[in-house]
């Protein structure tokens, strides 16, 4: 076993327990853990390390490439480890200690944080956790079901520890592409054509006398909590693929499409579904996560190649996957997260993003992570390196929230994630806004004439021309344009009673 999963004869010597492993991160560390949307992430190490905080508390960074799985950040929390955490994280525990000030957030693009570590403007990175799926000749270390960031993580951290995932086949060496782009200023473009290229190395190249412990693992990946399409999600879909449909006819889009980038999440996950029975074929993605809506679209016959930092499936699309890896391995590749989710690969393929927002307003400004302005959720992920470089950026809602007490559309979003300059086009179940070339008071229009659902629709036209009258490029009444949250505050919902 140690020998087929350990190429490297001399690194045998490093085989230690996970406690042994633990020990080597120390009070006032900043550690790099791969990981990237509950994919990939060391499993037991981290959990080690909270069992020794328990007895012997120590505070670090944790640096990853978006959230872990298997309650990682829960059980790091709750063993009081993380000072601080960057650049993306779903867990409600820790969530709730971001809000209350007890860890500190750095919310990031996830394309930059390893260009500020590469540049010294963070970091440096004291030791590297890294999950893989065996250790080549040279040192190189093969990773399993996601890059994210753990490829610079290794290369920049002065100790790496390795944990081998017997639960992962051997099978996944091949899959990624491990390009690290050159310094700036002088940089060389990234030379990445299509969704196809492979342009780097199929495993993270390091001196192999870094590895300071190498752990062995069988605990799996978390499924992923999407829950299955519905009929709100079926209808964003729809909305989307007529709007398609019509780009092809305009001649704007080709059957093919563009390649597609999907956030992450439920309503993400099912628009990419919908595309299933839709008349698109000859489909490629170059996205962040491959959900289980990219494996459907294979076996439908609909999707060609897929490229991504991740692969995030259920418990059934994962059996599916791994049992038929051999049919699927040359039409994937896993690349960095910073390649992924790079500006210039985004502007030069011409990408369709499609992202989740959490609410959006009538001029189309977006808030993807703060609840009322002050409460983060989950971070802003990628959808900024998509929404900012795509080809065309959707931002996809629905129209309201907790049984209809929010309304995702607003006057006036309490924090802007992506403001209206960087979104094309906004998806909810009532219908689409095609906002290309329209000024700010055309926008509202079709904003609210399409989007806002029936409750909130006459409150929305009734703001927009009150403002309106008010005068402006941009008009808003600022007394109360958060009148509607703080109603939500005060009552629990922010439909008006009058």
């Amino acid at each position: 076993m140690y020998n087929h999963r350990i190429r490297r004869p001399s690194l045998l010597d490093k085989v230690c327990t996970p406690e042994q492993a633990a020990r080597l991160i120390q009070d006032g560390m900043t550690v790099g853990m791969s990981g990237f949307t509950r994919a990939g992430e060391a499993k037991a190490v981290p959990l080690a390390m909270a069992e020794r905080a328990m007895v012997d508390p120590f505070q670090i960074t944790l640096m990853t490439g978006a959230s872990l799985g298997n309650d990682i950040d829960r059980r790091l929390t709750e063993a009081g480890i993380l000072a601080r955490r960057l650049p993306f994280q779903v867990d409600p525990v820790l969530r709730a200690a971001i809000n209350r000030g007890e860890v500190m957030f750095v919310d990031q693009h996830l394309s930059e944080t390893v260009e500020l570590l590469r540049s010294r403007q963070m970091g440096p990175i004291d030791v590297a956790i890294v999950e893989a799926a065996a250790i080549r000749e040279d040192g190189g270390i093969i990773p399993t079901t996601s890059v994210g960031n753990s490829a610079t993580f290794a290369i920049l951290a002065e100790k790496v520890i390795v944990e081998i995932n017997l639960s992962q086949p051997m099978e996944l060496e091949g899959l990624h592409d491990v390009y690290i782009p050159t310094r700036r200023p002088h940089r060389e473009p990234i030379p990445v054509t299509s969704c196809e290229s492979r342009v780097g190395l199929p495993y993270i190249p390091i001196e192999p006398t870094k590895i300071a412990a190498i752990v062995f693992s069988e605990r799996s990946d978390s499924p992923s909590a999407n829950e299955p399409p519905d009929a709100e999600t079926a209808a964003i879909a729809g909305h989307l693929i007529e709007f398609f449909r019509h780009e092809v006819k305009q001649g704007r889009l080709g059957m093919g499409l563009a390649p597609l980038q999907a956030g992450i999440g439920t309503i993400a996950n099912a628009v990419l579904h919908g595309l299933i029975d839709s008349p698109f074929r000859d489909l490629r993605m170059y996205s962040e996560v491959l959900q289980d809506s990219t494996i459907e679209l294979f076996d439908a016959g609909k999707l060609s190649f897929a490229s991504g930092s991740s692969i995030t499936l259920g418990p059934r699309m994962t059996e599916r996957f791994l049992s038929n890896l051999a049919s699927y391995k040359d039409r994937i590749v896993l690349r960095p997260q910073e390649i992924s989710n790079h500006p210039e690969v985004i502007r030069r393929l011409g990408i369709i993003g499609i992202n989740t927002a959490l609410e959006f307003d009538i001029y189309g400004n977006v808030n993807s992570t703060h609840v009322n302005g002050t409460q983060m959720m989950n971070g802003i992920g990628g959808s900024g390196d998509f929404a900012r470089n795509a080809y065309m950026s959707i931002f996809v809602a629905r129209s309201t929230a907790k049984s209809h007490a929010i309304s995702s559309v607003v006057p006036m979003v309490t924090h802007v994630d992506h403001n209206e300059h960087d979104v094309d086009v906004l998806v909810t179940e009532m219908g689409l806004a095609d906002l290309r070339g329209l000024a700010p008071r055309e926008r509202a229009r079709v904003i609210i004439e399409r989007c806002v659902h029936p409750l909130y629709r006459d409150a929305a036209l009734d703001y927009a021309a009150r403002a309106a009258r008010l005068g402006g490029h941009t008009p808003h009444l600022l007394q109360e344009a958060f009148d509607w949250h703080l109603r939500r505050m005060r009552t629990g919902t922010m439909l008006d009673p009058t």
